[in-house]
């Protein structure tokens, strides 16, 4: 799958179990794109996804790990269903309740909850965070909502599990270097699912 769209993909094993590993490119339409792929044309019944978040909660701080439960949006991504009403895209529990136990027996701190996939990174309206927040969402990221929809709708399972990049409330953030070093739990995590 490294050839349609150069969006690179390696399959190899974990703990003797037969593991794939690709990139999603960046939004709801790629991740779409990609794990409609994923599934329909190779098969895949998990996807997890890790990667980056903003924190939204003051008790949340920097490289502390995010476990997707619901992802709300601010996309139209649900459009394509047409359903007569909203839509609530949530993680498979299996893979989430494995996810919450394996974070609690390495001693990862950890959050449970809603995330936001949005469409924009640099928001127009400066007041919208402050309106997600008070709803509860704990950090908001571009691509769960269009995984979980897409996983839904074909049956299987899905789940995002993110570390926490930066803190919308306290104006933090890690660098690059640090993103590289210190974002080994939530791969952990997720390759205790398969």
């Amino acid at each position: 799958f490294n050839t349609v769209r150069n969006m690179f993909g390696f399959t190899g094993t974990y703990k003797g179990k037969k593991v794939s590993v690709m990139g999603s490119g960046m939004g709801m339409p790629s991740i779409g794109i990609y794990s409609y792929e994923l599934i329909h044309t190779f098969g895949c019944k998990k996807l997890i996804r890790v990667g980056s978040c903003g924190a939204m909660q003051e008790n949340i701080d920097l490289y502390d790990v995010i476990i997707a439960q619901g992802a709300s949006t601010d996309s139209n991504y649900v459009q394509q269903y047409q359903l007569p009403g909203h839509f609530a895209p949530i993680a498979s529990y299996q893979l989430l309740e494995k996810a919450v136990e394996t974070a609690r027996d390495k001693g990862v701190r950890h959050h449970v909850g809603n995330v936001l996939s949005s469409d924009i990174f640099y928001n127009a309206d400066t007041t919208a965070s402050e309106r997600w927040m008070r709803m509860g969402i704990l950090g908001v990221e571009m691509e769960s909502a269009a995984l979980y929809m897409n996983a839904i709708y074909a049956g299987v399972e899905a789940l995002g599990v993110f570390t926490v990049s930066d803190h919308l409330i306290h104006e933090t953030s890690t660098t690059p270097e640090e993103r590289e070093r210190a974002f080994t739990d939530m791969i952990e995590i997720a390759l205790s699912l398969v």
